[in-house]
């Protein structure tokens, strides 16, 4: 048994103590070689009573002396403890300096006279280290019996996020006896009870046979105590995967670092404590993972990376399209959905959803959102699912639900009591923050449910009122919805009639998209002979390590699903579009215009399309990589726009999106376009 960890059981075997102990002094040397920095920092902190994290980095540490890495991996318990203790030696080495040096200089009034603190807990990070291999990193739903007494690592999403409490770390106990002095730590793992030692634990040579003892007045530490329970990933299990949770307990200075939505790693322990009682259940000792370093990594955006020579490739492929934007474009969406025939429009319309536009401010503060929202309309058959779960491969994160899978708890946010409190559990909407959630068959969910996503579409928040929880979470996330037409879709009627929406929902979509699968004998045909070429390929080439066919020299020649990826997070991160004069005239201008005729599309014509236009022009100058908005990206977000107005649409040819391939000129025909815009907003001026 390892020495008396925090938070376990008192023991007495102390020949294993001493043993662990003998790491001290390497420990020690270790934290003032790599982390002198840090600790002159702790030093020098004018709070005495904070709790302060240290954090190594193990494969440095596995580097420094192999034998003390194996031995913290394979017993954290014991090692971790004498990490904490070679944390205040150093201490005292390091504050023994800084008074040296004072002595002989001149003393600097300015920083606070440095002093040991009581509280240094040393903060293990295994990312980029030997440990991230199989059987020290299981998924949740892998962890086992074997996987106790080993330094884990954790990876998932945060569903709950518990209150902080306090709990007792120690206790001192005196023997009555002999008036030896002793600590004893609460056992997690049996409900946070003290185990007294049977005899008197004295080093004395004769030994002390006493087993009664008495607690010492104010010598019980307390600890901030938090559990939060995080599930694996989605996007990593396979199809009929039911998602794991594992709860976690956070104490010190790891716990609010976290909330509900998260990414996190995790390492550290694996224990197991008793289930609560409940009168005619069976208790069974429940997994319970002990962190000892949590770290949020959703600015990491986890599974992207993009080296220089990517970025080398993206600047070539579009100096070699300079002459031929449009052409250039229309190359990278035909990576979007390729097992799909045409449908240019809609394979436009994802990518500017994806990208989408840059959240600003307005002049009294309030934030305008720049994820734009899609909703496709369209008979059955017409791939609108395919391009959902594309669309969501494409994203950093996603979550897929469907229609009558959901409940608006389930969408939001759900209030679940544990243990006699009350927590909230993240739904659908909150787990997808910062990335895409997909609802495939929107129009079977119930109108209730509709209705609780409009604050989460708008204003990006969910407010939950709930068993005396109220509250505001993020819901920074861009919505893709699926739907089929109430019946036979009818060209005379409004969308709020076709597909049984309400006017506020619609409105809220930046993009509404009809597919209607009108009989064509010519397309018909070329579709047939599409799709039966695509099953009759072998298997899928094998792509290089960038997920990209390059030729010889610098170029692109096959835009593949790990470069679109790729793509779409560099241009998303890297460009913040502005608007120019003549982007802002055409887009104006077109606004007036859809307000004064007639009220066909009431629902979609509100001041929520000329945001709409912005976000989209936005979106399509980063996807020309630009930062600037022109002319050309304001008429291909009109033409997106143009294309869910069947009925009164500025260019006859954008409305039927089901038919809309490929051009073999799209900058001839971007010409002319533009021109019958031009005309049409000509007469409108710009306020």
């Amino acid at each position: 048994m390892p020495p008396p960890p925090p938070h376990g059981a008192f023991s007495d075997d102390h020949g294993e103590a001493a043993k662990l102990a003998e790491y001290e002094p390497a420990l020690a040397k270790f934290l003032r070689g790599f982390h002198s920095d840090d600790l002159r920092r702790i030093l020098l902190h004018s709070e005495p009573t904070l709790h302060f994290p240290l954090v190594i980095d193990f494969a440095e540490l596995f580097d420094f002396d192999t034998e003390l890495g194996n031995a913290l991996y394979n017993n954290p318990k014991g090692v971790l403890p004498v990490f904490d203790a070679a944390a205040q030696r150093a201490q005292s080495e390091v504050l023994e300096i800084l008074n040296t040096s004072e002595l002989m200089g001149t003393p600097d009034k300015s920083n606070p006279a440095a002093a040991k603190k009581e509280f240094v807990h040393v903060r293990v990070n295994t990312s980029g280290s030997p440990l991230l291999f199989p059987e020290s990193s299981p998924s949740i739903g892998k962890v086992r019996v074997k996987h106790r007494g080993i330094l884990l690592t954790l990876k998932g999403t945060v569903i709950r996020s518990g209150g902080v409490k306090m709990i007792e770390g120690e206790r001192w106990y005196q023997c009555r006896k002999c008036s030896y002095s002793f600590r004893c730590y609460p056992e997690l793992e049996a409900g946070n009870r003290i185990t007294l030692p049977a005899s008197c634990p004295s080093t004395s040579s004769k030994g002390c046979p006493s087993a009664y003892f008495q607690l010492i007045e104010d010598s019980i530490t307390c600890h901030d105590y938090q559990e939060i329970k995080i599930q694996e990933s989605v996007q990593l299990l396979d199809v009929g995967s039911i998602p794991r949770s594992m709860p976690v307990i956070l104490m010190d200075d790891l716990v609010d670092i976290v909330k509900a939505g998260d990414d996190v790693i995790v390492s550290g322990i694996l224990s197991a404590k008793w289930s609560s009682d409940v009168k005619d259940v069976r208790c069974n000792l429940d997994p319970v993972f002990i962190a000892n370093y949590a770290r949020r990594t959703n600015e990491l955006k986890s599974g992207i990376d993009i080296p220089e020579e990517i970025i080398q490739e993206f600047d070539f492929f579009w100096a070699k399209h300079r002459d031929t934007p449009l052409k250039g474009r229309n190359e990278i969406l035909k990576g979007i959905c390729p097992q799909i025939y045409g449908l240019f429009t809609v394979k436009l319309a994802v990518a500017l959803t994806l990208i989408g536009g840059v959240q600003h401010v307005d002049a009294s503060g309030t934030k305008v959102r720049g994820e734009p929202h899609m909703l496709l309309v369209g008979d059955p058959g017409t791939g609108k699912s395919q391009f959902l779960k594309f669309a969501a491969k494409l994203s950093n994160r996603s979550v897929i639900t469907t229609g009558l899978g959901s409940t608006s708890a389930g969408l939001t946010v759900t209030a679940v009591k544990d243990g006699g409190e009350w927590m909230l559990e993240a739904g659908a909407l909150v787990l997808a923050d910062g990335g895409l959630c997909c609802i495939d068959e929107f129009d079977s969910m119930r109108e209730h449910d509709r209705t609780t996503i409009h604050e989460a579409m708008e204003q990006q928040t969910i407010s939950v009122a709930k068993a005396g929880l109220v509250t505001t979470l993020t819901s920074r996330t861009t919505v893709f919805g699926a739907t089929n037409p109430k019946g036979q879709y009818d060209s005379d009627e409004s969308l709020s009639v076709n597909t049984t929406l309400s006017g506020p929902l619609l409105s809220r979509f930046d993009i509404v998209i009809v597919l209607l699968d009108r009989k064509n004998p010519d397309l018909d045909g070329i579709i047939s002979s599409h799709i039966l070429a695509q099953s009759t390929k072998a298997e899928e080439k094998k792509t290089s390590d960038s997920g990209v066919k390059s030729t010889a020299a610098l170029g692109i020649e096959e835009w593949t699903l790990p470069f679109l990826r790729r793509y779409i997070h560099y241009v998303r991160h890297r460009f913040k579009p502005v608007l120019t004069k003549e982007a802002e005239r055409i887009i104006s201008g077109y606004y007036q215009l859809q307000r004064s005729s007639g009220t066909q599309n009431a629902a979609r014509t509100t001041v929520r399309m000329l945001e709409s236009l912005i976000r989209l022009a936005q979106a399509h100058a980063r996807l020309m990589f630009r930062d600037e908005v022109t002319e050309l990206d304001a008429i291909a977000a009109i033409l997106c726009i143009e294309s869910s107005m069947t009925t009164s649409a500025v260019v006859d040819s954008a409305g039927d999106a089901l038919n809309s391939n490929f051009r073999e000129n799209p900058d001839q025909e971007y010409m002319e376009q533009a021109n019958i815009i031009r005309e049409k907003v000509k007469g409108y001026p710009l306020f």
